[in-house]
């Protein structure tokens, strides 16, 4: 152990950061991002859990009866879904963890 620190301490503050993140990881289920393609022809949410939400589709898709331009769009907004919904959740646990002081990519 170095010099000056104190285990107690450094318990109890892993005991809290702990208590944090379990209750940013509940509190992310709240959160919902949305994502879309096709300039809005397709619409995700996504909660900050990476759970789709929902998915809407614009009827006027469905009339050109291009399936394979549906499955693009739908495949391009849950992507973006994905992401947007990582990077919530990323942005939330790093304000618990840029307390510790780790170096940046860290986490």
């Amino acid at each position: 152990m170095l010099p000056g620190m104190n285990m107690g301490k450094m318990m109890k503050q892993a005991q809290e950061m702990q208590k944090q993140m379990a209750k940013i990881q509940d509190d992310l289920k709240d959160r919902v991002v949305e994502a879309s393609a096709g300039g809005g022809m397709v619409v995700v949410h996504f909660n900050g859990r990476q759970e789709l939400m929902s998915l809407k589709i614009d009827p006027e898709v469905l009339k050109s009866g291009d399936a394979e331009m549906l499955q693009d769009l739908i495949t391009a907004a849950i992507n973006e879904g994905i992401k947007k919904s990582q990077d919530l959740a990323k942005e939330e646990m790093g304000k618990v963890m840029g307390g510790l002081g780790l170096p940046p990519g860290l986490f």
